[in-house]
């Protein structure tokens, strides 16, 4: 999967993102906050699923309609996907797909803001800023997880 960097504070968790193992690490050689090192915990738990929901504070800068959007990715249970449609609905407007598409893009906390569980009307696997692979993994290993398949795409 790569190396993931998590940002936050001793308030709240603000930051997952994906980064290519390449890529130089910028890591802070300071103490972590307790916060940041419960995130990590948590995420171990789920890569090594034990963990199918996260219980952490959470906040990331956006729009009302971007925050709606995040919130309701947080309630798309393990395991289960959703479409750009279904998630348009969800907001109140069917027609806002490519809103809901560009909120989607825009956060900034993945795995735990589980945008990931989010793809095509025609059950396809659509953008991810991770990349397709990673979506494609983190999307198997849920339903491996929850419901024993192997492969889902």
């Amino acid at each position: 999967m790569g190396l993931l960097k998590i940002g936050g504070t001793t308030d709240f968790i603000s930051e997952v993102s994906f980064h290519d193992i390449s890529e130089k690490s910028g890591g802070n050689k300071k103490t972590l906050p307790p916060l940041v090192i419960q995130c990590i915990e948590q995420l171990i738990q789920y890569f090594n699923g034990e963990r199918r929901f996260f219980d952490l504070p959470l906040n990331q800068e956006g729009t009302v309609f971007q925050k709606q959007v995040w919130n309701i990715l947080t309630s798309i249970p393990f395991g289960k996907t959703i479409s750009y449609l279904e998630l348009a609905i969800k907001t109140g407007d069917p027609r806002a797909t490519r809103a809901v598409a560009s909120a989607n893009g825009k956060n900034n906390i993945a795995i735990i803001v589980p945008c990931h569980r989010v793809i095509g009307s025609d059950r396809t696997l659509v953008g991810y800023g991770g990349g397709l692979w990673r979506k494609k993994w983190l999307l198997e290993h849920e339903m491996k997880i929850a419901h024993g398949v192997q492969t889902l795409f």
